[in-house]
């Protein structure tokens, strides 16, 4: 079952919950765009190869280009996220239970971003999900494990193999480089850095795109009352719409975020930045070959760290990696408690 723009705007005008809870996801892709994509971009503008505008007006193209090319080439993480949790039967209130799951991402998305601090929204949007979930459902019921533990999987995925894999081409290209003229490689890792960014905000774009596309065609069938997304086909307009909003938010900014990962973390020089860049974008697309969601800051900051451990394990900044894994940590107990009561309050007074 496909759905055309015109029945979607139908039921958009018909339906306020549907179209709050759309507003709010569209919210929460803009947020995404604003606070998770300057990661994609972050080395790139550190190493200035890029003046922070142009880098993040070319991410916003690469954003939109990666929701829209990658979800029709295989879409299996945007039917992950979809099937992770279980709202229930009564599909009234499950649209409730959604409004408030999203609701509560964009207060701890923003709250992180004030002070600076690169959150996951693709963990947030788990946490989310599934405290509404049980919140709905009254117990662990409303989480389907099978679905679930693909989420750990990507955690995982997200900081060993971000790691290893920024180490080994760090790595790599050092041994490749080694007795070279260095003026030359700066000049041709400068060029090859803006291709590597590019190619994050593109794998950015592939992975959290489709995440959102599952939450709206969640909203959509709760509407229509269907309790789940199967049999529904995802339409062009919705990947161009996600596209477009995220390459929106993107375009705000994300300066504070760029400088806390890109420049506070580790001091990179240009072929470390483009070997951050590979290993983040290879680690991306590897998971979204397998239908496994996994979060771009966790990605991209951990190779980072594995390509500043090449030269040694001082030149990281702890401090820093310290503040982000707090708030890791952090963000599955608290956007999923803030989402848990967020959605009894919904629920009662809706």
């Amino acid at each position: 079952m496909e759905i055309s723009f015109s029945y979607f705007w139908q039921q958009l005008l018909s339906n306020p919950a549907l179209f709050v809870t759309i507003l709010l996801t569209l919210g929460v892709i803009f947020v995404n765009g604003w606070t998770d994509a300057p990661n994609a971009i972050a080395t790139c503008v550190s190493t200035r190869c890029l003046g922070v505008k142009k880098a993040i007006w070319m991410s916003a193209v690469f954003n939109f280009l990666g929701v829209f090319i990658m979800t029709q080439i295989n879409s299996s993480v945007a039917s992950t996220i979809s099937n992770m949790v279980d709202f229930g039967t009564d599909t009234r209130s499950a649209l409730i239970a959604l409004c408030a799951a999203l609701f509560s991402i964009v207060i701890y998305s923003v709250t992180a971003s004030v002070f600076g601090i690169p959150t996951s929204e693709s963990h947030s949007l788990i946490a989310g999900l599934t405290g509404s979930a049980i919140a709905i459902q009254g117990g662990i019921d409303g989480v389907n494990m099978d679905e679930w533990v693909k989420v750990l999987y990507g955690l995982v995925l997200s900081l060993i193999l971000g790691f290893l894999t920024g180490w080994a081409v760090c790595k790599i290209i050092t041994l490749i480089c080694q007795g070279m003229d260095r003026r030359k490689t700066n000049f041709f890792f400068k060029n090859a850095q803006i291709f590597g960014a590019a190619a994050m905000s593109f794998m950015h774009g592939a992975q959290d795109g489709q995440k959102f596309i599952g939450v709206l065609f969640l909203a959509i069938a709760f509407s229509n009352g269907q309790n789940n997304v199967t049999g529904m086909v995802i339409p062009i307009w919705l990947m161009l719409l996600c596209s477009f909003v995220m390459g929106s938010g993107t375009s705000v900014g994300g300066e504070k975020i760029i400088k806390s990962v890109g420049m506070d973390m580790v001091k990179l020089e240009k072929y470390q930045g483009f070997s951050a860049d590979l290993a983040g974008a290879l680690c991306l697309l590897y998971s979204s070959v397998f239908g496994i969601p996994v979060s771009t800051t966790h990605t991209k900051t951990s190779a980072i760290m594995g390509v500043g451990a090449v030269k040694r394990l001082s030149a990281i900044n702890f401090n820093i990696v310290k503040d982000m894994m707090l708030t890791w940590v952090f963000t599955f107990p608290g956007c999923g408690l803030i989402s848990f009561i967020m959605a009894k309050i919904f629920m009662n007074i809706f």
